[in-house]
């Protein structure tokens, strides 16, 4: 089968072994008809975390084509899936932070999604597989994994009736976090260096988004809007100069969401955390009932998620990737 194979920080479509569920026992076979170009595929490429050789991409949609199963699914169904599946049964799970799971970490779907065939376990099927609405696209159901990653962060925020969010950091992420806040009733607000952006995330239901050309004008802004700062932050921007920001954009007492990585060790002041009460917390990946709820997002148009990717042919997967470290796009999806 052909696959995107790693090899130094890009993709090469080449021939590798098509998973073979005899191998495996139980699970199923799903030919991949789609995948989304996740940033966290970037970050891994550009750390090294992702070794050459390595077939990534893990937003999938695609079809059953064999399956040996206890579950309901049948071969022509069209599914969409998470990739990794918690334990349940361990320390993490028990306080649900099931992202911090280590079966969680060890499981995971064969191989990435940018390969025309993947290998999902019996676990998955039963817990991380969902079932795809026939009157939503395959675009519209890529984005289930990201957007049930938005609705855990939102969830972990606590956020108290008629607070004020703000998302950092207006890409695909940040557009999905601002709907997700506003879906569970709340108002929400943005900012981001490009224009086209601060634009779009008010088309896609913001109470109101600012454009940061300067800092200091831009918190003087906001000063307008909420005089002692917003109640919550989420930073969806992979940049350090974000945390700064943030912590001047926050009220006393604020939550801050740290939902991106960055590519040095700056951090939060350690005196602003405790004289603020600053409540400074990660939010990584999704449960299986984060990814329950985002299709159920999805499906009911809580969250709009179409309008927000570029479409690109498989052999074209390192131009999508090009486009989006330049900013060109806000998302790309691979379709296979």
């Amino acid at each position: 089968m052909k696959a995107a194979v790693l090899n130094n920080n890009k993709f090469i479509i080449t021939y590798v072994p098509k998973p073979i569920l005899d191998e495996y026992g139980t699970g199923a076979i799903i030919k991949v008809t789609g995948c989304g170009l996740c940033g966290s595929d970037i970050v891994k490429m550009r750390t090294g975390k992702a070794k050459d050789g390595a077939i990534l991409g893990h937003e999938v949609v695609g079809e059953i084509v064999e399956i040996n199963s206890k579950t309901n699914f049948e071969v022509g169904d069209k599914v969409a899936l998470g990739h990794h599946v918690p334990c349940f049964n361990c320390q993490y799970c028990w306080s649900e932070h099931y992202s911090m799971c280590r079966h969680f970490k060890e499981t995971n779907i064969i191989p990435g999604g940018f390969a025309e065939y993947i290998y999902v376990s019996e676990e998955h099927l039963q817990n991380t597989v969902f079932e795809v609405n026939l009157n939503l696209s395959d675009i519209e159901a890529s984005f289930l994994e990201p957007l049930a990653c938005c609705i855990r962060a939102v969830k972990r925020a606590n956020i108290r009736d008629n607070s004020k969010s703000l998302i950092i950091g207006l890409g695909s992420i940040g557009i999905l976090m601002g709907q997700t806040i506003k879906a569970f009733g709340n108002q929400v607000y943005g900012c981001d260096l490009l224009y086209e952006r601060v634009c779009l995330s008010e088309k896609f239901g913001f109470d109101k988004s600012f454009l940061i050309k300067d800092e200091e004008a831009a918190l003087k802004e906001m000063k307008n809007l909420t005089n002692i700062g917003f109640d919550n932050i989420f930073l969806t921007a992979g940049a350090s100069r974000c945390t700064d920001f943030a912590i001047k954009a926050a009220r006393d007492g604020a939550n801050i969401v740290v939902f991106s990585s960055i590519s040095d060790e700056n951090g939060f002041s350690n005196n602003d955390i405790y004289y603020r009460e600053l409540n400074i917390m990660g939010s990584y990946s999704p449960s299986p009932m984060d990814l329950e709820d985002s299709m159920r997002f999805i499906e009911g148009g809580l969250v709009r998620v179409s309008g927000i990717s570029s479409v690109y042919p498989f052999e074209g997967i390192n131009d999508a990737l090009n486009d989006t470290i330049s900013n060109k796009i806000m998302k790309a999806y691979i379709q296979l």
